[in-house]
């Protein structure tokens, strides 16, 4: 049977100061550290790295060590009480959502993780000149040949063969785009003039130059192959899935990771089959995106051709068979069954009008406010004023979004959100980990997914582990956090 699809999301945020110094890295740290002072969390709890290994490939081999870590260590790391981390990450704030069991839960913390950024950049303006501001972005471009990502996680069977998992997810990745991308003004292919095509569907695909690989910054591939698993190596793999875009649609993050969670337990309980398999997955992630159409055609391995709406279809088709057969479990039967009527509906939506999808889909709504701009003042495909548009779709200032104009459908209430910048999910270990922060900030000196440490006043340092993402849970430790009046007393209960 498939594993329970624990999961999370990492959302790298643009950011620009405007008025001040714009260095990126001492901007995000400004912004972080403001944050934290204002909730008046425990800022000297660092983040672990004892446990973080960015070289070790899926494949079976590790990278030469002496490669720069792609995580600064040195810079800002925050823990927050809700489970999450915020933190400096190649010169963007990054916040790592922290880990659920669904998508609709994914969709509540990373709806949070904007909230807790736009209340971030009111702090940080306190602290600034007047005439300075940050100005964060939920893109994935700065136009100017740079990407920064939303990473997406999954927890996977280590008895998987990578191989089989590789080649059976990679359709799924090209083509999901139709219903996930955020749209995009232009084109930042290399060597291809800005303007050649005029909108686009994904932010990212211009950025993807393998089929399989390691890296996440230089030479990105489809698959990435890190086998850091933040929990039991024996039992389980961390899929990092580094091809998507960053949404401002509620339901596009929805479905984003909840298809591919779907998918996910279909290749793990070896019922997906080959017949969608591609021949040429880097073209065709291009070829997909450059295409708002959807007409287009790509290549599969059998030699036959299909637009990527009929390989969704295929894969749909297979994913009712697959809830027929095994049901929805290792996603949450309710939530499952939600993203199945939901998938059905957008891709039929797509295929007969895809303005039809407008309030779902970012890439369609984002289009209808380019061409009504481009109408009104008689633009050019590619015009400067239109890339303004597509970068304040993503303007994470709630007066200056155009997302929040667009008529997007949402999923999470204010009140869910609100609370969840503060309160961890009750359904994986993130409940420890948060709960522990915000009880005993005192007594902790790191974290990381996997571990707490904490200092009692005894020597040595006491490390909790917390290999199995699925305990630590509000049902297992709820009443013991609860009743145990010190981290001391907590940790004697715990027997550690």
């Amino acid at each position: 049977m498939a594993l329970p699809k624990v999961l999370g999301i990492e959302t790298e945020y643009g950011i620009f100061v405007r008025g001040g110094d714009n260095n990126p890295v001492s901007a995000s740290s400004l912004l972080i550290n403001a944050y934290v002072a204002a909730q008046r969390q425990a800022s000297r709890i660092g983040w672990d790295f004892e446990d973080e290994q960015p070289t070790t490939d899926a494949r079976g081999f590790t990278m030469d060590e002496s490669i720069a870590p792609e995580v600064e260590t040195t810079l800002v790391n925050a823990v927050l009480t809700n489970g999450a981390r915020y933190y400096v990450d190649h010169a963007h704030p990054e916040i790592s959502t922290p880990e659920v069991t669904d998508a609709r839960e994914a969709v509540v913390w990373d709806r949070a993780a904007d909230e807790i950024v736009r209340d971030s950049m009111a702090y940080a303006r306190d602290l600034l000149d007047d005439s300075a501001e940050i100005i964060i972005h939920k893109n994935n471009s700065d136009g100017k040949g740079n990407s920064y990502g939303c990473h997406e996680n999954y927890l996977v069977a280590r008895e998987l063969p990578f191989g089989r998992l590789t080649s059976q997810i990679t359709p799924h990745f090209v083509t999901r785009q139709i219903f996930t991308g955020a749209g995009k003004v232009g084109c930042e292919l290399p060597g291809r003039p800005n303007d050649d095509i005029g909108y686009q569907i994904s932010q990212r695909a211009d950025f993807f130059e393998e089929e399989v690989g390691l890296e996440t910054t230089l030479k990105r591939p489809i698959v990435n192959t890190r086998d850091e698993p933040h929990a039991d190596p024996l039992k389980y793999r961390r899929l990092h899935v580094i091809v998507g875009d960053a949404n401002m649609s509620e339901v596009a993050t929805y479905l984003k990771v909840g298809t591919t969670a779907i998918i996910l337990s279909m290749i793990e309980d070896d019922e997906l089959g080959d017949d969608w398999t591609l021949g040429n997955p880097v073209p065709a992630i291009r070829q997909v995106s450059h295409d708002p159409s959807l007409r287009q055609t790509i290549m599969l391995r059998n030699g036959n051709r299909a637009t990527a709406l009929e390989v969704q279809w295929g894969l749909f088709e297979r994913a009712q068979k697959y809830v027929q057969a095994r049901g929805l479990a290792a996603v949450g039967a309710d939530v499952g069954a939600d993203v199945m009527e939901k998938w059905e509906h957008v891709l039929t939506g797509l295929e007969h009008d895809p303005d039809s999808v407008a309030h779902w889909v970012d890439w369609v709504a984002k289009r209808r406010i380019v061409d009504g701009y481009s109408d009104r003042y008689d633009l050019k495909p590619g015009a400067q004023r239109l890339k303004a548009i597509d970068l304040q779709y993503h303007d994470m200032r709630a007066d200056k979004c155009l997302a929040l104009r667009a008529g997007l459908d949402t999923i999470v209430t204010d009140a869910e959100a609100r609370a969840a910048m503060t309160e961890p999910p009750e359904s994986t270990r993130a409940y420890f980990r948060g709960r522990c922060l915000e009880k005993f900030p005192d007594d902790i000196v790191a974290a990381n997914w996997d571990s707490l440490v904490f200092d009692i006043g005894r020597d040595p340092l006491r490390r909790v582990p917390m290999m199995e993402p699925l305990r630590g849970t509000a049902d297992h430790v709820g009443t013991l956090i609860d009743t145990s009046a010190t981290a001391r007393e907590l940790l004697d209960r715990l027997g550690q």
